[in-house]
């Protein structure tokens, strides 16, 4: 097969510097001299021909040719021309060829004039033809910028997408109606215009998406909300009526908006009121959603981890009407989709991916994903053959806590400091009866300002805490200060964050989740975003009174330091086990379960 030739902006650059050196070659010495020096040079035979002007006398020195005018001389001389009566007599006597024609040939005009428009023109020819190619030529600029993906490119079906089972079943209804329409129209059903996948980052809404289309074999046209958003006025909402066009003609076919909340984010709460471009695309998103027609075969899919921000018409009967949670994934569902991306990958006989998953609650598909490679780097750089389950406990480690700084070294007091910090955390989940089981102790620093950590691995997934349970978790996130108190009669900031979590789980159990007798049975903040697990921020509204906020602030202190009395109470009880743990963790510098347990088993 023959190489398709492809312009290159090189070759203008080449071109112009081709010609610049013609221009040089073929353009004479050029001397600017007084008419005295002019017939000097004539005399002295200098010059031997002249073209004479109505303003200027150009001499010429002659080069060996046949033609009348010099075409390549080797210098210019020129003076202005003055009234000069014997002028010509004066060059005849010397034997000078006098030429009083024009001197700008076609083949000069043409090197001086012509080509350089040419050359110019050219450039702006190219550099327009590849604007227009990249999407930001004028005359492209109200298209859309949606990819469409055929079938056979995508390579994903629900057999790629492990877990998630109910949003599978949800969405296999979509599949049948696009692949069998007529059982559906047949009773008069409608199916749903748009289906919104809402989950936190991570969790396979994409690739969901993605593997409708590649079960279903339609066209699959796949964009991002902010690829409407422009800064020229109403280039949005042309862009939006583009996508909506090409759908019509490829349905039945599926149109895959990521990051809807980009787009569809409520109106008025821009800078600009109701008038600014986001919410012009917006409305136009809206009116092109009514204008579907029923059953035509174009299902709208969209993805967000943010629909508390949506505008309410988005969400209404008729546009976006069913919504599928992509929720993060349980044991089972992590089992699994680490089973799909160890499939490449040579694990040695004594990996157990049910242990890995049970270590890594929360993960999403793309932090589980991540773990894989994350371990096989590992064994790459060990110079293994297999990844072992070393390379996946030192790559959770990595993912949990942070990189580990071997060269951030500390001094004696601060290390002995930690050690006892983090063994008061692990004694106190000990003997606490639903705390989660201790995993692994390291003293080892990690990440940005981690000087250690206490690992806890939970038996199972867990959806509902009682309130006995949220009090041994405050001890828990306490052990650590009270331990720095008992040994050595002074605290440090390194319980900082531990503080900050007890704190925030106290006051949700006083202001939330109604578990304090003075406050009642009443909410009094708002629930934090569960998918990107954080509040509403500066913007949240206060729903009680000062005296209210008062009484909470009290309440809190009272819940910490009441645990914190119980928590001093049981590590002086165990003041001996914490002081030999401790001494082996510095030794040791990380201690697993198993030797945790046997110095527990030990002292009891």
């Amino acid at each position: 097969m023959e190489k398709k030739f492809q312009f290159s902006l090189s070759y203008l650059f080449i071109a112009l510097a081709i010609f610049i050196l013609l221009q040089n070659w073929l353009s004479p010495q050029i001397n600017n001299v007084s008419y005295t020096q002019f017939k000097s040079y004539v005399a002295d035979k200098k010059i031997n021909s002249v073209v004479i002007s109505s303003t200027l006398l150009k001499g010429y020195e002659k080069v060996e040719t046949d033609m009348k005018e010099p075409m390549f001389p080797k210098a210019l001389y020129v003076t202005p021309r003055i009234d000069d009566r014997n002028l010509v007599d004066f060059l005849e006597k010397y034997g000078v060829d006098i030429i009083a024609a024009n001197e700008n040939t076609f083949l000069r005009t043409l090197l001086s004039w012509i080509l350089p428009t040419l050359f110019f023109v050219g450039i702006w020819m190219f550099m327009m033809k590849r604007m227009g190619q990249a999407g930001g030529g004028m005359m492209t600029l109200g298209k859309s910028k949606a990819k469409i993906i055929a079938q056979t490119d995508l390579g994903v079906d629900f057999n790629s997408v492990a877990g998630q089972d109910e949003a599978k079943v949800e969405l296999a209804e979509v599949i049948e109606f696009l692949k069998t329409p007529e059982k559906f129209t047949r009773l008069g059903a409608k199916i749903p215009k748009g289906i919104l996948l809402v989950g936190p980052p991570g969790t396979g809404k994409t690739l969901l998406a993605k593997a409708v289309a590649g079960e279903s074999g339609v066209p699959f046209f796949s964009i991002s909300g902010s690829d409407f958003i422009e800064m020229f006025v109403g280039l949005g909402a042309a862009r939006v009526r583009d996508l909506f066009e090409q759908a019509n003609a490829k349905a039945p076919c599926i149109v895959f908006i990521d990051e809807l909340d980009s787009l569809g984010k409520a109106r008025g709460s821009g800078m600009m009121g109701g008038h600014d471009e986001r919410e012009q695309t917006l409305n136009q998103l809206l009116a092109e959603m009514d204008g579907f027609e029923v059953n035509k075969g174009v299902v709208i899919l969209a993805a967000t981890n943010r629909p508390e921000i949506l505008d309410p018409a988005l969400l209404r009967p008729g546009r976006f009407d069913r919504h599928i949670l992509v929720d993060r994934p349980d044991l089972k569902e992590r089992v699994a989709i680490l089973a799909v991306h160890a499939k490449g990958i040579k694990l040695d006989l004594e990996v157990d991916l049910e242990i890995i998953a049970r270590r890594t609650p929360g993960f999403t598909g793309a932090d589980l994903a991540n773990l894989v490679n994350e371990a096989t780097l590992l064994a790459v750089r060990k110079g293994k053959e297999q990844v072992e389950a070393t390379e996946f406990e030192e790559a959770i480690d990595r993912i949990v806590a942070g990189l580990e700084k071997k060269n951030r070294v500390l001094n004696e007091t601060e290390k002995k400091t930690v050690a006892y910090h983090e063994t008061g955390h692990a004694l106190v989940a000990t003997f606490r009866k639903t705390a989660e089981k201790v995993h692994k102790i390291s003293i080892v620093p990690r990440g940005i300002g981690a000087l250690g950590y206490t690992m806890q691995l939970p038996t199972e997934d867990r959806f509902l805490m009682s309130k006995t349970e949220l009090l041994e978790k405050i001890d828990v996130l306490l052990g650590g200060r009270a331990a720095e108190k008992i040994v050595f009669n002074e605290i440090t900031t390194g319980a900082q964050n531990d503080l900050q979590r007890a704190t925030d789980i106290a006051r949700s159990m006083v202001a939330m989740y109604g578990m304090n007798e003075k406050l009642g049975q009443v909410t009094y903040l708002q629930q934090a975003n569960q998918f990107l697990q954080q509040g509403q921020g500066l913007f949240q509204q206060k729903e009680f009174s000062d005296q209210t906020a008062l009484l909470i602030d009290e309440e809190v202190r009272k819940i910490i330091d009441a645990r914190m009395v119980l928590v001093e109470e049981t590590l002086a009880e165990q003041r001996p086990l914490l002081e030999k743990i401790a001494k082996v963790l510095l030794e040791k510098e990380a201690l697993d379960d198993e030797e945790f347990k046997a110095l527990v088993g030990e002292g009891v």
